[in-house]
């Protein structure tokens, strides 16, 4: 699997510092004391007519209209921050706290330094090419980081992909990582999201089964079904062929069908020579379902058929059949 999309990708004020408030004394107008000392000096034009004082017209900030006595224009806090400029203003805590929260899903969990992103296969490195270098080794170790924790630490892996997806959310093969790290996680609406994108970047089918499955888990078999019944199906591999008869019968008992997934499972080759796990559990399902049916000694049989190839004791089989005997005596 991929790299970074921590559970994922950035976070996905203000301007100059003001400058000094006017005083009231540096505004005090044209009628300060040096200049009123320059004008008494000059010959009175009018005689001996009087000129009218002009301390009156003084340039007071409090006599200006639009200005408090203090001096600041309206809009601007005392101290003398303005809207929109550095100072005391701050995001708003609700928007913080978001651009945190994204902030720490677009780095992702911590990487391992032994982990290079040399671990993925060719094929994969080989879609990453198109990346600036750096981007490139960044997106491929939490992907290497997502494949190695997927079935250890599955919720861990879906923040790795998230972590790559932020950074490189184009890529078919970093969606189709994140998808497998959802659905191992059980974010199944995520994971079903995720891998319909990357059937459309590349048109891939072999997500189908996987995709299913992620219907099955939100309530809707009919989806199910209607993937489970795509052309495509037919071309399959037998492992990815009996992923989605897995899938199939499974949603025909969530819609209360027992002979239908019956039927189903008997289709598929339950008696293939092969000891591969897609065997065993083809089997382990059909004895199960058997069992639901009411037909018990048939899925004893079933059972004990599903122990004799489970060598990795990937079911529980031999406690199913112990039980299933218990009641029986």
């Amino acid at each position: 699997m991929a790299e970074e999309r921590g559970n994922q990708r950035p976070a996905r004020g203000g301007g100059r510092p003001s400058g000094p408030r006017r005083s009231d004394s540096s505004s005090s107008g044209r009628g300060g004391s040096g200049s009123g000392s320059s004008r008494d000096a000059r010959p009175s034009r009018g005689g001996d007519r009087d000129r009218p004082e002009r301390s009156d017209r003084s340039r007071s900030t409090g006599d200006r209209p639009g200005r408090s006595s203090s001096g600041d224009r309206p809009g601007r806090s005392s101290s003398g921050d303005r809207p929109g400029r550095k100072g005391d203003w701050k995001r708003p805590v609700d928007k913080q706290l978001s651009r945190t929260e994204s902030q720490a899903q677009y780095d992702g969990p911590d990487l391992p330094e032994e982990i290079t992103g040399k671990e993925l296969d060719r094929s994969v490195t080989g879609q990453l090419k198109g990346l600036p270098e750096k981007l490139a080794a960044r997106v491929a170790r939490h992907l290497a980081a997502a494949g190695m924790l997927v079935d250890s630490d599955p919720e861990t892996a879906y923040q790795h992909t998230l972590a790559a997806r932020a950074r490189a959310s184009r890529i078919a093969v970093v969606r189709e990582a994140t998808g497998e790290a959802a659905y191992a996680a059980g974010h199944y609406a995520e994971a079903l999201s995720e891998l319909r994108a990357a059937k459309r970047m590349n048109g891939a089918t072999e997500y189908l089964p996987i995709m299913a499955d992620c219907h099955r888990a939100l309530g809707n078999p009919e989806q199910a079904l209607k993937l489970a019944k795509s052309p495509s199906v037919a071309n399959f591999a037998p492992e990815a062929k009996a992923e989605m008869t897995l899938v199939e019968a499974g949603a025909r008992r969530d819609m209360g069908q027992l002979d239908a997934s019956l039927r189903t499972l008997e289709l598929a080759p339950l008696m293939n020579k092969t000891r591969a796990n897609w065997v065993v559990r083809l089997r382990y399902a059909y004895a199960d379902t058997l069992e639901a049916a009411g037909r018990e000694t048939d899925a004893l049989m079933w059972f004990h058929r599903t122990m004799a190839i489970d060598s990795d004791e990937i079911t529980d089989a031999a406690e199913r059949a112990e039980k299933l005997e218990q009641t029986r005596e």
